[in-house]
């Protein structure tokens, strides 16, 4: 039998311990956080061109966080019950993640649309919405199941990680995108 996860408990664990198992996830986190600000900076000539870009990025970042976010809390609570298998959990997030990809592209394309009548910055946002938001789930189950097969609570470093992983992704699929379709 292989080495078991011990879940760590708010109400029982000290502050000090709480402090030790959280820290580390947090430093990778703020170090990837830094890279996150690098791959913004490479689309300043696209940001400068059409500062109407910039408009979206909390949103296509914050929809794919949210739906990553949501995948992950699911999962990490399934495997603690023990009733979670990676692969059921990555073929149904999957299908959602396209699913869930595909209403807000559609409704992000409308509003866009309306607000402001260009088909190609409404084509490069619902496109990047669609695409951020289509992985999202697959980075979630990626970075707790990693934490998982490491023998570490994923409920405690997965959140950090795999939040900047899928903003730093985000990003890159948004500026791809946009940079292809208007420059």
């Amino acid at each position: 039998m292989g080495k078991r996860i011990q879940y760590v408990d708010d109400d029982k664990s000290s502050v000090k311990l709480l402090l030790k198992l959280r820290t580390p996830s947090l430093a990778i986190g703020l170090l990837l956080g830094i890279l996150l600000s690098f791959v913004t900076s490479r689309f300043e000539e696209l940001l400068s061109q059409e500062i109407r870009i910039a408009f979206f990025i909390p949103f296509i970042v914050y929809m794919a966080d949210a739906v990553g976010t949501q995948t992950e809390n699911v999962y990490v609570r399934d495997l603690k019950s023990g009733k979670a298998s990676f692969k059921k959990y990555l073929a149904k997030e999957a299908a959602l993640g396209v699913i869930l990809g595909a209403i807000s592209s559609l409704v992000v394309f409308i509003i866009t649309t309306l607000w402001f009548n260009s088909f190609k910055l409404t084509l490069a946002i619902s496109l990047a919405m669609f695409i951020a938001i289509a992985v999202a789930p697959l980075v979630a189950l990626i970075v707790v199941e990693i934490f998982q097969l490491e023998h570490s609570d994923p409920a405690v470093g997965s959140g950090p990680i795999a939040t900047v992983i899928q903003d730093t992704l985000s990003i890159l699929i948004y500026g791809l995108v946009a940079s292809l379709i208007l420059l």
